[in-house]
């Protein structure tokens, strides 16, 4: 009797040796041009189609070069993804684990960015090139759980001879992509893999339901996000005529004032304090807030004035940054470790490197990575007055620093090397 595509895959849940012989068989026939026992899957046809016009060599393993650990790290950092991997990991890793599969993470572009799971499917993944920081498109390795997903945007499970790759064929491996929920950009792709005899049928519909969970919890994240940017946004509006919007670092849109209310209005990609021309509000004046930006239409003459940072250091389990503008002010509360960068940038307004930074911080000049970690955050509140290449604040910010009267009371607990000797000299940042 004649099987069927759906038929082989229900074959694989009870006889893989089975399956995997009828799939190499149809692999075979179907890349020689001849005619296979039984049609590939669409979506299987559909990426081997890719993968011949595309020139992918079907018979070598081909791997570009994997990602340094700094770079890795640097990705970790700005994806969405790191939000939602405690969701993947509690919907995947307890089941994956027991069920001999690993766990993979990778971002908009194929690149693994994380892999968890059993230690000796970490292994034989090892063997196959499914690495931290390597390129998994599919234009790349074939087709397989990771690259095909970012392709044709939907979960796809692919089993032994489905890989385009001969190498592959001993594994199987089922992705889902994960999308941005506010406007659909694919943000990158969650895997379970592992060998052969681990198919399961039922693989597809779990892993694509996790994926949905973390979508879900980046909606969440989002409207909180934009509660807390209201209420900062709230006192700012009450005391402006005019047009203006508060908008998040992406241009969403939080709150509004004398202008009908738009989900997102677009923003440069650089964005700094000052007139910019918008198409949503044409010119405006742009005022950074934390969190966002609050954009001002020019409906009237903008009134000028110099903005103000106020670094308040003084009360020592207390820390903030205070600015204040044209639009009046608001303030934030730091950590001791963002306490220590403003207050390392305010002794040092001609700029800082990441690696001055980090020897001023930790004495090693090798942890730029850290440095740079926790700048991005800091830019997220205050990104509209901090310059890069080197980090600095912008030369038009009046920057003061309220001190204690003690020298000795700077930054209790801080072990940075530029903390501890400024507490042996009175500091003339007053």
């Amino acid at each position: 009797m004649a099987l069927s595509p759906s038929d082989v895959t229900q074959l694989a849940a009870v006889d893989s040796a089975r399956a995997a012989r009828v799939l190499s068989e149809v692999r075979s026939a179907t890349l020689s041009g001849q005619r296979a026992p039984v049609a590939p899957r669409p979506v299987i046809e559909q990426s081997w189609g890719r993968m011949l016009r595309s020139g992918v060599d079907p018979d070598h393993d081909f791997r570009s070069g994997l990602l340094s650990r700094e770079e890795v790290q640097r990705r970790r950092e700005t994806t969405a993804l790191r939000h939602v991997l405690p969701v993947l990991r509690e919907g995947l890793l307890s089941v994956a684990d027991v069920a001999h599969h690993i766990m993979v993470v990778a971002d908009d572009q194929g690149r693994v960015l994380w892999r968890e799971g059993s230690s000796p499917v970490l292994r034989k993944a090892d063997g196959l090139g499914l690495e931290l920081g390597a390129d998994w498109r599919e234009d790349v390795v074939g087709t397989n759980g990771v690259g095909t997903p970012v392709v044709v945007r939907r979960p796809v499970q692919v089993f032994a001879s489905e890989h385009f790759v001969r190498s592959h064929a001993t594994w199987t491996c089922t992705g889902a992509p994960i999308t941005d929920p506010r406007d659909g950009r694919l943000i990158g792709v969650v895997d379970v893999s592992g060998p052969l005899e681990t198919m399961h049928p039922a693989t597809l519909a779990w892993v694509d339901s996790v994926a949905k969970l973390a979508e879900a919890r980046l909606r969440e994240l989002h409207v909180g996000s934009l509660e807390q940017l209201r209420a900062v946004a709230a006192p700012v509006l009450a005391r402006l005529a005019g047009r203006a919007a508060v908008v998040d670092q992406e241009g969403w849109t939080a709150a509004v004032t004398g202008m009908p209310y738009t989900n997102r209005i677009a923003l440069p990609k650089s964005l700094s304090p000052g007139r910019r021309w918008l198409p949503a509000l044409g010119l405006c004046a742009l005022e950074p807030l934390p969190g966002g930006w609050l954009l001002r239409a020019a409906d009237e003459p903008l009134p000028r004035g110099a903005t103000r940072i106020v670094l308040d250091l003084a009360q020592p389990r207390r820390r903030s940054v205070t600015v204040s503008g044209s639009a009046g002010s608001w303030s934030q509360e730091l950590s001791p470790r963002h306490a220590e960068l403003l207050y390392l940038l305010a002794l040092n307004r001609t700029g800082r490197s990441a690696a001055r930074l980090a020897e001023d911080m930790f004495g090693d000049p090798g942890r730029t990575v850290t440095v740079r970690a926790e700048m991005s955050r800091v830019r997220r509140y205050l990104g509209g007055f901090l310059e890069h290449r080197p980090y600095r604040f912008c030369e038009d910010a009046d920057v003061e620093v309220l001190l204690p009267a003690d020298p000795r009371d700077l930054l209790p607990g801080s072990t940075a090397p530029a903390v501890v000797a400024a507490r042996a000299v009175p500091d003339q940042t007053h």
